[in-house]
């Protein structure tokens, strides 16, 4: 997951319109580094605990189901080309109590994301180099990345192209070594076609794979707040959007059948650092070398979505949603310290509490909230023109989007949905609390044309 930027509206008065420059292939690779990221590195072993050998099964339902919620996104960015995501699309179709729950959600969304990624960190790939306990890990391993981020959104995004690309090799890598293995006659082709446990039939294993499986796609729907920034959005957005999905899931796929046919199942399951499992089962490449690219692939997608928590949180402040204290900034760096901070400490606290299959699965239903709510704004806002010319889906498919949606909750363990509904609570109160302080500011600020009769501006 990226960063949700703050930009001004174009469409704002006062507001300055932001610069398009961005061309399908840009906006492509962009979409492309946002999804191809480091959750197949650490959930692939998950995926195979609950699916069985063919791992890539739940992989391809996961893409197709996160291709229902695409189309609505596509819609919706190219009717309303500007920054602010799902949160500015639920405002619009149902008000702005609706808005900022889905923002609240993206926000603790990217913090449990964190958190995963941290407890991933400090699993079989760090092992390669040292053996450490894995909550002292995620903690020094938050506290570097939490200065990295207050050192200034550039370095951080440097380091992220180096980063994509050495995440993007290592997954290459393991569908190499999965062909060689196979070609000298290596591993278990049968693997790929074993679905199910003895606890679920086939059918229950690809359902509550999907769930985990489905980590692995999210960070398209940040991409939507680049559309103000795309030349020519409404025929761009859609080509990058679907043509990322479709290649970053022809690559998963690629690597579950790879790690599936090389790796027994079991082994698979157990490990933290699934594929690699993979390079030590097929030799010619180090075990070190491949670790440091995991670590790297996993630093950066923690880096990434810490700067858009953070952010997201600084932004929600700063509206006047969440505590002032978060709009606090460093005076050189001039990068929201407080913030970062906050989000630090909560996303350490989740790592010292929960697995990674949990921390995934609690990422994953707070984001089907605000997926089951884009789907459903698709609908309502039917009736507003929008853009000239915008991307039109059929019906059906944000219907069906919402029912995907509803399908993958149903999958989401008991535990994982009472910290999901404890957010839910504190994202309402909050809401609320946001609603009633608008709705004062709104009789103060009519005070004065009631006493003398001129109207306040905005």
């Amino acid at each position: 997951m990226s960063n949700i930027k703050e930009h001004p509206s174009a469409g704002t008065p006062g507001g300055l319109a932001l610069k398009r420059t961005l061309t399908t292939p840009l906006l492509y690779f962009f979409i492309l580094g946002d999804v191809l990221g480091a959750g197949v590195y650490v959930l692939v072993g998950q995926v195979a605990a609950d699916a069985g050998g063919a791992v890539w099964v739940p992989l391809l339902a996961a893409l197709l189901l996160a291709l229902l919620t695409a189309a609505s996104y596509a819609e919706l960015a190219t009717k309303y080309p500007r920054a602010g995501g799902a949160s500015h699309y639920a405002t619009r179709a149902f008000g702005p109590f609706v808005g900022f729950v889905a923002g609240f959600c993206m926000l603790a969304a990217g913090i449990v994301s964190v958190a995963a990624l941290a407890r991933g960190f400090g699993g079989d790939y760090l092992s390669v180099f040292v053996t450490l306990p894995v909550g002292l890990v995620a903690v020094l391993f938050l506290a570097g990345l939490a200065l990295v981020n207050a050192r200034g959104i550039k370095e951080s995004t440097r380091a992220n192209v180096v980063a994509t690309v050495v995440e993007v090799g290592g997954l290459l890598v393991v569908v190499a070594l999965g062909a060689w293995l196979l070609l000298r006659g290596d591993g278990d082709p049968g693997r790929l076609v074993q679905l199910g446990t003895p606890e679920k039939g086939a059918a229950a294993a690809v359902l509550s794979g999907s769930v985990l499986a489905y980590y692995s796609f999210v960070g398209f729907e940040t991409s939507v707040n680049v559309a103000e920034e795309t030349r020519d959005p409404r025929r761009s957005y859609p080509r990058a959007l679907f043509g990322a999905l479709v290649t970053a899931g022809a690559v998963y796929v690629l690597v579950g059948v790879a790690a599936s046919a090389a790796v027994p199942t079991g082994r698979l399951a157990e490990s933290s650092g699934p594929l690699l499992e993979v390079v030590k089962e097929a030799g010619g490449v180090p075990t070190w070398l491949f670790g440091a690219v995991a670590l790297v692939a996993v630093a950066n997608g923690a880096l990434l979505t810490g700067i858009m928590s953070s952010r997201l949180a600084y932004g929600m402040a700063r509206d006047g949603l969440l505590p002032s204290v978060l709009t606090k900034v460093l005076p050189g760096r001039r990068t929201p310290w407080a913030a970062i901070a906050v989000t630090t400490a909560l996303a350490a606290l989740l790592a010292l509490t929960g697995d990674v299959a949990t921390l995934a699965s609690s990422l994953v239903l707070l984001l089907l909230v605000v997926f089951l709510v884009v789907n459903a704004a698709v609908l309502v806002l039917r009736r507003d023109p929008g853009e000239v010319g915008h991307f039109r889906v059929p019906t059906v498919l944000p219907v069906l989007g919402a029912a995907s949606c509803v399908l993958l909750a149903t999958q989401v363990e008991a535990g994982v949905w009472l910290r999901g509904l404890l957010v839910l609570a504190v994202g309402t109160v909050l809401a609320a609390v946001a609603a009633a302080r608008r709705g004062r500011n709104a009789e103060g600020d009519s005070t004065p044309s009631e006493k003398t009769g001129v109207g306040v501006r905005d």
